[in-house]
């Protein structure tokens, strides 16, 4: 974003972020009460990567930057992955 650049976000967007929000801790919570086995986890933390997303989207602005830092943010998110995929492997391989 360019210094002194104003975005303002409509209250329907704000809404609509509240409401995918709402559905995805209600889907979290409804899944730790199914017994995927160590699979419980791993769709918890799907769900929180997909919450967390939609934060730093709509919250932190990321859709008004420039795409030199949408790109670093995907590589920490991609790092992220597979140093959950490398954990996951290491629990499942014991």
């Amino acid at each position: 974003m360019k210094e002194g650049e104003v975005h303002i976000s409509s209250f329907t967007s704000h809404a609509y972020v509240l409401i995918a929000l709402l559905v995805l801790t209600t889907l979290s919570v409804a899944v730790t009460g199914i017994h995927l086995g160590a699979m419980t986890v791993a769709v918890a933390l799907l769900i929180a990567c997909i919450k967390v997303t939609i934060v730093i989207t709509y919250f932190m602005h990321m859709k008004f930057e420039s795409l030199f830092l949408r790109l670093m943010i995907t590589g920490v998110f991609l790092l992220f992955a597979l140093v959950l995929g490398i954990t996951f492997i290491d629990y499942l391989l014991r």
